[in-house]
């Protein structure tokens, strides 16, 4: 069993992150020890780096807590979860598009900076007139 600061540097929450997740039910079962204070296994462990996961993802509190509840369903809800989760792929690779698309700008940009500082290219702006 882990407590609190151990299940902080096992899943990279801060504590306070990790309480409010507790708080909103995002942790089910949350375990205590005879002191009463929160205890985790591997399986809590595994479960707050899903959370990681999710919020990475883009879900808000509100959408990891009915993800939550479909998760507590069992296999009933699996359908459900999977059309959950392919929208928020969907939304992430949109996102990961404008992503490389500002990664191209940016490399084109350096290039023609590159190429006007070595003198290959004259200088030319379209913000100032020449």
């Amino acid at each position: 069993m882990f407590n609190m600061k151990e299940a902080c540097l096992k899943t990279g929450l801060t504590y306070e992150t990790l309480k409010f997740y507790c708080n909103e039910g995002l942790v089910p079962n949350v375990k205590r020890d005879n002191h009463n204070y929160r205890v985790f296994d591997e399986r809590d462990i595994e479960w707050i780096r899903s959370l990681s996961c999710l919020k990475n993802c883009g879900m808000g509190i509100k959408e990891m807590q009915h993800y939550v509840t479909l998760c507590l369903m069992g296999s009933s809800s699996i359908p459900t979860r999977k059309m959950i989760l392919a929208d928020k792929k969907q939304a992430l690779l949109a996102q990961l598009n404008q992503i490389n698309e500002s990664i191209a700008y940016i490399d084109a940009k350096q290039q023609y900076y590159d190429d006007v500082l070595s003198n290959k290219i004259e200088y030319t702006s379209n913000l100032i007139n020449q």
